[in-house]
């Protein structure tokens, strides 16, 4: 099994073929490259130390996968609390509604909310897409003058 490997590149962290911004998508890439990849198979001559040590490897790197993910959709959160007024709550209620609305992982809609603030011409589902607020205008100063007497 190859190892997933992240580096330092001139334009962010690169991870494999993929070029990230910034190091948390990079160890997120890094993550879900590896889990695609086939577990290696534990050697015959593994005794119970050996097979406890890889358990506890196994459980750290799902511990630190579950962190970059939470780390992701707060991210993601804040991203939406900022963009529509809302409550971290409300965001989180909003990312999850989409997500399921879609028919996608919370995880990959907060992937894609959080890319939005780097690229803005990046495409969101139309729920999460800034509403474009028409601004209030009052009377012209002009026109607001006071009558004249007559």
């Amino acid at each position: 099994m190859d190892p997933v490997i992240v580096r330092r590149s001139e334009q962010g962290w690169r991870v494999g073929p993929e070029e990230t911004p910034d190091l948390t998508s990079a160890m997120v890439l890094a993550d879900l490259l590896a889990d695609d990849l086939p577990p290696e198979p534990p050697s015959p001559e593994d005794d119970g130390q050996d097979t406890e040590a890889a358990r506890l490897a196994v459980t750290v790197a799902q511990l630190t996968r579950a962190l970059a993910v939470r780390v992701r959709i707060e991210q993601a959160i804040g991203v939406l609390a900022e963009r529509h007024r809302l409550a971290p709550r409300q965001a989180f209620d909003l990312l999850r509604t989409v997500a399921r609305s879609n028919g996608q992982k919370v995880t990959e809609i907060a992937q894609t909310v959080v890319d939005s603030a780097f690229n803005p011409l990046l495409p969101l589902p139309a729920e999460l897409a800034r509403p474009v607020v028409p601004r209030k205008r009052g009377p012209s100063p002009r026109r607001a003058r006071a009558p004249h007497s007559q």
